[in-house]
C-alpha cells in the first residue's frame, strides 16, 4: 500500500549528480574528468560555437532528419490498364486504383494517360487525364468528371 513514508520515484528516473573535483576517492579527484592539459582541461577552455562558423558547419551535418517535400508527385496509369481492370460503367475513383494495386497506398493524385485502347466505357472521377485520354475515353461513351 502506497502512503507517504514509503514514496520513492521509479528506479533508474532519477540521476546522481557527479560530484567532481572532490578527492581521489570519489574517482573524479584531480583531473576531474577532464584528463590531463590542453585547452580543454582548462575552466573556461573549449570553443562554443561562433556565429561566423556556425553556417557551414550546419552545410557540413548529414541531414539525417529528413525532408517532406509540399510537391505532390502524380502517379501516372494508361487507358489500356484502366480497361483491363475495370468494367463498364464502372466508377473509378482514387480509392478504387488503390484498392486494386494499381497505384500504390500513398499516392495522392493520379492521371490518366493514352496507352492502349480503350475498350470499356469507364467514368473517371477525381483523376487528372491528358486530352488525348479524355477524347479516347468519350468516344468510348465513357465521362471524365
Amino acid at each position: 500500500m502506497i502512503e507517504m513514508h514509503n514514496l520513492k520515484p521509479a528506479r533508474g528516473s532519477r540521476k546522481t549528480v557527479k560530484r567532481v573535483g572532490r578527492g581521489n576517492a570519489s574517482g573524479l579527484g584531480k583531473t576531474a574528468g577532464r584528463g590531463t592539459k590542453g585547452q580543454r582541461a582548462r575552466s573556461g577552455g573549449r570553443n562554443k560555437l561562433k556565429l561566423k562558423g556556425i553556417r557551414s558547419m550546419f552545410l557540413a551535418f548529414p541531414k539525417k532528419r529528413g525532408f517532406k517535400s509540399g510537391y505532390v508527385e502524380v502517379e501516372t496509369l494508361t487507358l489500356g490498364k484502366i480497361s483491363q481492370n475495370f468494367q463498364a460503367s464502372d466508377i473509378v475513383t482514387l480509392e478504387a486504383l488503390k484498392k486494386k494495386q494499381l497505384i500504390p497506398k500513398s499516392a495522392k493524385a493520379a492521371k490518366v494517360v493514352l496507352g492502349g485502347e480503350a475498350k470499356t466505357a469507364v467514368n473517371l472521377k477525381g483523376i487528372k487525364t491528358s486530352a488525348t485520354a479524355k477524347e479516347a475515353i468519350l468516344k468510348v461513351g465513357g465521362s471524365v468528371k
